[in-house]
């Protein structure tokens, strides 16, 4: 029977963190492939490209049935390996290869009895999220375990996210002659105003586990010469929402928020549009503190149940059972930023750590 005898962790985590997969993933998702079919396991690759492996399983189909996803793409440029004592550093230490490498080594070492545990690792966390949204139509389970750098802390929920752009659209033309209230350019005063005030106004409000939710323009595009009025003037957004919000429920607001009477002026057009409306968007979830999943992980890592603090593929499971986040490493640390910086590293111990956590999380689900 398969098990985890030839696995190596930090054998593993350091050929993962060589291997880059920022721009293409093929090496790692065979790197990936390979270490499981060396453990007598027959991984499959679905249509999306997602890698998945099943061990356990009961005829009666009765039984828990746990998922462990994480993802093997990383952000660029490419930040070579480099391991001092415990700590290595380079892109993906910690994100999200440090938390594979704990995942598969707990998914080796279980021998179910009880139920099955699933390994569904996506391939475009870090981009479009379609992996994700992919597997959630096609895997059922009791419970699913999401790999992220949380510190060995049990995270139970995530705001959502989503971009977009505010258009305004007025009358385009000399300098000399277009009248101010057709002046696009000076309709950017009044939608920014508007976006700053629209949560206090008409947000969904504070979230009892995640806080209040998040909306920030953060670029300004319009006009080609300095002696002409542009046709329109965009602004761009980034959005962290709050249950029960959803990026579509978020822009109809939005829109309808911006054409209420005195927020735009009336000679001026303004349409609210998604970024890759054609997309999945990471959904804003939580899970009940006291769930079983979530008491159990808690125990067996020691760590703290609080929300995680950047967007994740969580929110496409939550919507299906209980759902955690959790792994080795940092987003950030006293100094700065870890996961997607220069520096980016994880600790040695601490994906040792989260393997023997997740390990005794399996055995104590699925037997």
């Amino acid at each position: 029977m398969a098990g985890d005898a030839d696995f190596d962790l930090a054998e593993f985590h350091a050929e993962a963190v060589r291997t880059p997969s920022h721009e293409d993933v093929s090496e790692m998702r065979e790197l990936l492939l390979e270490t499981l079919r060396d453990t007598g396991l027959e991984p499959e690759v679905d249509e999306l490209g997602n890698v998945l492996a099943t061990r356990g399983g009961r005829t009666d189909g009765d039984g828990t049935h746990i998922v462990l996803n994480t993802h093997m793409d990383t952000v660029a440029p490419h930040v070579p390996y480099e391991r001092d004592g415990d700590v290595v550093r380079g892109r993906g230490a910690c994100d999200a290869k440090g938390p594979l490498a704990a995942l598969l080594a707990a998914f080796l070492r279980v021998e179910p009895t009880a139920g099955r545990v699933t390994l569904a690792i996506t391939y475009d966390e870090e981009t479009l999220m379609t992996g994700a949204a992919g597997l959630q139509e096609r895997l059922e389970a009791d419970g699913f375990i999401v790999g992220e750098p949380t510190d060995l802390d049990v995270c139970i929920a995530a705001r959502g996210q989503c971009e977009g752009t505010v258009t305004i659209r007025g009358e385009g033309g000399h300098a000399a002659k277009v009248p101010a209230e057709r002046n696009a350019v000076y309709g950017l005063a009044s939608v920014l105003e508007a976006l700053r005030a629209y949560d206090d106004a008409a947000g969904p409000g504070a979230d009892e586990v995640l806080g209040e939710p998040k909306l920030t323009a953060t670029m300004l595009e319009g006009g080609e010469a300095p002696n002409r009025v542009p046709e329109e003037c965009q602004v761009t957004f980034d959005r962290r929402s709050v249950p029960p919000e959803t990026a579509d429920s978020f822009r109809e607001d939005l829109e309808a928020f911006l054409e209420a009477e005195d927020r735009v002026p009336d000679d001026l057009e303004v349409v609210v549009d998604l970024i890759r409306p054609d997309t999945p968007f990471p959904k804003a979830f939580v899970t009940d503190k006291d769930d079983q999943l979530v008491r159990t992980l808690q125990d067996a890592s020691g760590g703290t149940v609080r929300p995680f603090g950047a967007a994740t593929e969580a929110g496409f499971f939550a919507a299906e059972a209980p759902t955690v986040v959790f792994g080795p490493g940092v987003l950030e640390d006293d100094e700065g930023g870890v996961a997607h910086s220069e520096r980016e590293y994880v600790r040695l111990s601490d994906v040792q750590a989260a393997a023997d956590a997740l390990e005794e999380t399996l055995v104590e689900l699925v037997g």
